[in-house]
C-alpha cells in the first residue's frame, strides 16, 4: 500500500520543461549591441529598434511547453493554455518535426520547443496516457528479467 502510494507520488512529481535553450539570449545581446551605433547615429528617433531585441528576448524567455502528470501548459509570447490530459486525443507531427497537441473537438493546439525526439519524455510524464511511438518507453516500468549469462 505505501509502495503504491510512493509510486503515485513520483508520477505526480514528473516534470518536462520543453523551452528555447537561453544561449539565443547572447545572439539577442549580440543584436543589441549591433542596433546600437544605428539608434544613436545621425537619424534621430532610432532608438525604436531596441524594440526588435526586446521582444526577441521576451519570446525567449516565456515561450515553453511543460508537461507535468496533469498535462501540458503552454506558454506563448502573449498567453497560457492549460490543456489536461483528459482533453487530448492524440499528437500531431508537422512535416518539420514539430508536434502538435489535438484536443478532443479536432482542434491542433502547436506546442512550442517540442520536436519528435521528446516524445518519450512526454510519454513519462503522462504515465502512459500519451503513448509513445518510438517505443522507447515501453519496458521502463517493468523490472527487467534475468539473463543467464553463464554459457551453459
Amino acid at each position: 500500500m505505501a509502495e503504491e502510494k510512493q509510486r503515485e507520488q513520483a508520477n505526480e512529481d514528473r516534470k518536462a520543461v520543453f523551452k528555447i535553450p537561453n544561449t539565443a539570449l547572447l545572439a539577442i545581446a549580440f543584436l543589441v549591441v549591433c542596433v546600437t551605433p544605428v539608434a544613436f547615429g545621425d537619424v534621430p528617433y532610432l532608438q525604436w529598434l531596441y524594440l526588435f531585441p526586446i521582444a526577441l528576448a521576451v519570446f525567449v524567455i516565456r515561450t515553453r511547453t511543460t508537461a507535468t502528470a496533469k498535462g501540458l501548459e503552454v506558454r506563448t509570447m502573449f498567453g497560457r493554455k492549460d490543456l489536461p490530459w483528459t482533453s487530448l486525443k492524440g499528437l500531431a507531427i508537422t512535416d518539420k518535426a514539430k508536434v502538435q497537441a489535438v484536443l478532443q473537438d479536432e482542434t491542433k493546439v502547436a506546442l512550442p520547443a517540442v520536436r519528435t525526439r521528446h516524445l518519450p519524455v512526454i510519454s513519462l510524464v503522462s504515465a502512459g496516457r500519451m503513448a509513445d511511438p518510438s517505443g522507447l518507453t515501453d519496458d521502463v516500468t517493468e523490472a527487467p528479467e534475468k539473463r543467464d549469462d553463464s554459457g551453459e
